[in-house]
């Protein structure tokens, strides 16, 4: 089985992408021993996503190994704030915060605004040759006023999809990696594999 790379250690995102991907074998950091932190200080979604790629190649190439390497990075969109909190969603009230927190004050933010929004996924492949190549997939929706379904997982309980009419928490797997920015931009990337 073809071996590739992940550059994450988030088990959400391993387990997606190992549900769509499931002819390969997905390595995550942790299955390589990567442990160094990645500064993730572009200003785009596919220049982060490009940043993880390249600092997990040089990490490989220092152990002899040459695998293709996949990295994403995702965000959540809100139109009346500009995009915000785009490339900082993971963090958006802060270094310290959690999911909660983040959609506590997206919600805040909201208030009395427009509250259409986009999920954006663009992943980075970059070859064993060197070529790099960028794919993007998006969602859109609107911010729910108040929290619906499962909220493990960033602001996917407040992300009403527009085609699938609930709530990303409110969706089952299958119906979320159908429809979803990272399935729409995997499902790009394979028509290259």
């Amino acid at each position: 089985m073809k071996k590739i790379v992940l550059a994450t250690n988030n088990k959400h995102k391993l387990k997606e992408f190992r549900e769509i991907l499931s002819d390969y074998e997905v390595l995550s950091l942790n299955d390589i021993d990567f442990h160094n932190d990645i500064i993730e200080d572009g200003k785009s979604f596919e220049e982060n996503a490009f940043i993880k790629t390249d600092a997990v190649s040089d990490f490989l190439k220092s152990k002899g190994l040459n695998y293709i390497i996949i990295a994403d990075d995702s965000g959540l969109c809100v139109d009346s704030l500009d995009g915000a909190p785009g490339i900082y969603s993971a963090r958006y009230a802060g270094e310290d915060c959690n999911d909660q927190n983040n959609r506590d004050k997206l919600l805040k933010e909201i208030s009395g605004k427009d509250r259409s929004a986009y999920f954006i996924c663009v992943i980075a492949v970059l070859y064993p040759d060197g070529v790099k190549k960028s794919f993007e997939g998006r969602v859109n929706g609107y911010i729910t006023e108040e929290e619906n379904g499962d909220k493990s997982f960033g602001y996917d309980c407040i992300f009403y999809s527009n085609e699938l009419n609930k709530t990303f928490g409110e969706a089952n797997d299958d119906e979320k990696n159908k429809i979803s920015h990272r399935g729409r931009a995997i499902e790009k990337m394979l028509k290259e594999f």
